[in-house]
Order: structure tokens, then C-alpha cells, then sequence
């Protein structure tokens, strides 16, 4: 009887140890997703995502992914500020939105999510999916559409299967993880 009782008193404690380190885990965790996927930018991604209706978690995952936050972030073919802009796409955008603005507004920050939220609503109203945007917004809307035609990258509903630039998948798949560890963080639906 006293062995059954310190089995299950064992058994017990075990499970407490377990539940305890696994809570723990989870927040050491959380905190280390918190540090690499933050929220920066606040007001000006809150006012454009409702302006555009683009999700926050995709503004956020776009702006991580592209500049990791940094406003200055220029790539090697071009791109600029946090968003990751070409200057060609932001002129066009902006000529689309009735406004003439510099191509040298695209490292102001407020400048920068503002037209990029915008670029993210018109890919999003031109393919309708979230993975296909990604992959547009990397790659070019152009190139996009020639997959959707091309059964060998895309089923009849020019939904993509397999994306032959290596670079883009593996970005689409990146934005992918960023906006559900965004939503995971700080988006949870409240039920």
C-alpha cells in the first residue's frame, strides 16, 4: 500500500514537473519570437492596414522579412526601405493613387508601409490568395500570372503548386512562417 502511494504521489509529481517545463519552454520561446518577430511601426501599420484592409500580421511578416525593421534597407537589385520598394513600382503606385512623390520618400518610414500596404492590397485584389501575393510581390505580378497558365506551376484554378525560382519559394514560404507566427504572438482571435 505505502509503494502504491508513493508511485502515484511520483506519478503526480512528474506530471506537475512536465506541465511546469513545458510552460516554461513555451515562454522562453514565446519571448525569443517576440525579440525576432516584433511590432514596430504601430500607428502607421494600423492606420494603412484598415486603409487597405491588408492584415497587420502581413504588413509586419513583409516588413520583417524584407528589412528585418530597417528603414535604410537597400538590396542588391534595388529595393528600398522597410517594405523593400522598387522605385519603378512605388513611382507607378503613386501615379495609380493621383500623387507625384520622390522616389527618395520610399526611406520614410511612414512613406514606405503606406505604399507598400497599398502595393499588398492591389496584388491581393489581382490573386485573391495570401501565398500567391508573396510570391508576386517578390518575384513580380508578371511572372506570377505566366505560372498561373503553366500547368507544370499551377492546378486549373491558377492555384500554385510549385514555383520554379527558388529564391521566391523559399520566400513565400519564410512570409508564410512570419505572418503565422505574427498571428500566434500577437493576433489570436478571441473566441
Amino acid at each position: 500500500m505505502k509503494n502504491a502511494i508513493t508511485r502515484s504521489i511520483a506519478i503526480v509529481l512528474i506530471l506537475i514537473i512536465s506541465i511546469g517545463a513545458g510552460f516554461l519552454i513555451d515562454n522562453i520561446c514565446d519571448g525569443i519570437d517576440r525579440k525576432t518577430h516584433p511590432l514596430k511601426y504601430t500607428e502607421y501599420v494600423e492606420k494603412y492596414s484598415e486603409m487597405y484592409s491588408v492584415p497587420r500580421e502581413v504588413i509586419y511578416a513583409t516588413i520583417r522579412t524584407e528589412s528585418e525593421f530597417k528603414s535604410n534597407a537597400v538590396s542588391s537589385a534595388g529595393a528600398v526601405g522597410l517594405m523593400q520598394m522598387m522605385p519603378e513600382t512605388f513611382l507607378w503606385l503613386c501615379e495609380k493613387n493621383g500623387e507625384e512623390l520622390d522616389a527618395g520618400m520610399l526611406y520614410d518610414p511612414e512613406t514606405n508601409i503606406r505604399y507598400g500596404t497599398y502595393y499588398l492590397s492591389y496584388l491581393y485584389s489581382t490573386f485573391g490568395l495570401w501565398e500567391t501575393v508573396y510570391a508576386a510581390y517578390n518575384c513580380g505580378p508578371g511572372r506570377v500570372k505566366e505560372w498561373q497558365k503553366n500547368e507544370n506551376y499551377a492546378d486549373e484554378n491558377g492555384i500554385l503548386t510549385d514555383i520554379p525560382i527558388k529564391e521566391t519559394a523559399n520566400y513565400v514560404k519564410k512570409m508564410t512562417d512570419a505572418v503565422e507566427t505574427y498571428k500566434k504572438l500577437y493576433f489570436k482571435e478571441i473566441k
